[in-house]
């Protein structure tokens, strides 16, 4: 199997650490507002990476962190005039709620920023030790980044594009602009815990590495997170971690692609931000994954109008497959080698759900060759599907109740009985050749205003 690497710049062969176990860590949410599609994504990705480096084998320990102490939950504490603390576990709530709905699944470990605040006053403290922090008069601490001579090198930048690349706090008591806060005095009115520089709260970084180093110690597998986190976060994760223990942090470093909206980037000061709820109110699970799955990972997503409608129809039309072929057969317990071996082969190639999802049609178009040939073995490659494509969320309803609910949210998309019936006896007609009888259908079909797009193993309807 092989992941592309971030540090390195290319694919490489996966070896962990310790043989048959992975230590993963995916940055998670900070619970500034509601769950947004950006926020599922993420989710999604690293549970299904999660999931699939299980069924290969491994014993995988999976943490994700809720930043649940940051400037922007304090924003919203103050402009809502809800105490920070009870903010942030509202908003955790909500999310949970929401990606339980989504069906993603909880990782092996939750870790909360304010559940680690002694190990981030020992951790800030140990690199003061070392000679890589220093504190400010003021009660401020900041890494110096000039102390770590390496820093820049999982962005590819040198200290010059860093400093054009990031916001610089031009606070003066630092040493160098781009020196990072570990640790920031307590403002009024901010949450605030006892330190040795007096009363403060931890920098967004420091969360991350202190959380790592308490649930893995100094050495990971796997560490995740979107692509905007890059720079300065994970940069700076790499910094601190290794100043402090002297080892290599990660061994991988993966990034999913950003979330954009008819081609713009979505953010909250455009207003094209689409939440979670808001989604799940309009479509299944299913649904969503299946739209979001067919970019591989690392690619952005343009959502646009017809994303999750033609995901929806697409799911729909394999349904209705799956439905044709349990009717005829029943359930089967039966296995097919070929596609769970397509999808290992896709998922072996960094996690290509793209390709996986593109292997899709070609099944399809094969269980209705068998279904249409009277060939039972159809019902094997349909549990197949079903068992290997649960992995990522996909068929994992049953086949009635999903045709169900989308004939009844599209009425108009629905065929009468009766021209189905036609449709069925011309299908016939044409399997046993009878030219005349299939012409004489074709255009009794026309007269009720639905077009015969025939295929080599079957038709389709379209309404004119």
């Amino acid at each position: 199997m092989k992941i592309y690497n971030t540090l390195t710049g290319k694919k490489q062969e996966f070896i962990p650490l310790e043989q048959g176990k992975v230590k993963m860590y995916a940055c998670g949410i900070t619970v500034s507002g509601e769950a947004h599609i950006g926020h599922a994504y993420q989710a999604l990705i690293y549970d299904i990476i999660r999931k699939y480096l299980e069924k290969i084998g491994y014993d995988v320990t999976y943490a994700r962190n809720y930043t649940d102490v940051d400037d922007k939950i304090i924003a919203k504490s103050n402009e809502t005039g809800i105490p920070a603390d009870v903010y942030a576990k509202q908003m955790i709530k909500n999310i949970d709620e929401q990606m339980a709905r989504l069906a993603v699944d909880d990782p092996s470990l939750w870790l909360k920023a304010t559940e680690s605040i002694d190990d981030i006053i020992a951790f800030v403290s140990t690199l003061i030790e070392k000679g890589h922090a220093y504190a400010t008069k003021k009660g401020d601490v900041y890494f110096s980044v000039e102390s770590f001579p390496s820093y820049g090198r999982l962005s590819h930048r040198n200290l010059e594009d860093a400093m054009n690349g990031v916001r610089v706090d031009n606070d003066e008591m630092k040493e160098n602009p781009l020196d990072f806060a570990l640790w920031k005095s307590a403002k009024e009115g901010e949450p605030s815990w006892d330190s040795p520089w007096g009363k403060g709260r931890p920098g967004w970084h420091i969360e991350c590495s202190t959380m790592n180093r308490k649930a893995f110690g100094d050495r990971i597998d796997i560490h995740g997170g979107g692509r905007d986190l890059i720079f300065p976060h994970h940069e700076n994760e790499i910094a601190q971690t290794e100043a402090l223990t002297g080892k290599p942090f990660a061994n991988f470093w993966i990034h999913n692609g950003l979330i954009k909206v008819n081609g713009q980037k979505m953010s909250k000061s455009l207003g094209n931000s689409l939440f979670l709820k808001d989604l799940l109110d309009k479509y299944s699970p299913e649904v969503i994954k299946f739209a979001l799955l067919q970019t591989n990972y690392r690619g952005d997503i343009n959502v646009t109008d017809n994303l999750f409608p033609d995901a929806e129809k697409h799911l729909y039309d394999f349904y209705k497959v799956i439905k044709a072929v349990e009717d005829k057969f029943g359930l089967s317990n039966g296995e097919n080698a070929d596609i769970d071996a397509e999808f290992n082969r896709a998922m072996d190639d960094d996690f290509n759900t793209a390709l996986a999802i593109s292997n899709l049609y070609g099944a399809f178009k094969k269980v209705k060759a068998l279904l249409s040939a009277g060939d039972k073995s159809a019902s094997d490659m349909v549990n197949q599907i079903r068992k290997t494509y649960s992995l990522i969320g996909l068929f994992t309803a049953n086949a009635d109740d999903f045709i169900k609910e989308f004939d009844e949210k599209h009425p108009a998309e629905q065929i009468p009985a009766s021209v189905k019936e036609i449709a069925e006896q011309r299908f016939e007609a044409r399997k046993n050749k009878d030219w005349a009888k299939s012409d004489e259908l074709r255009d009794k079909l026309l007269s009720l205003g639905y077009l015969v797009k025939d295929a080599k193993d079957g038709y389709e309807l379209i309404k004119k």
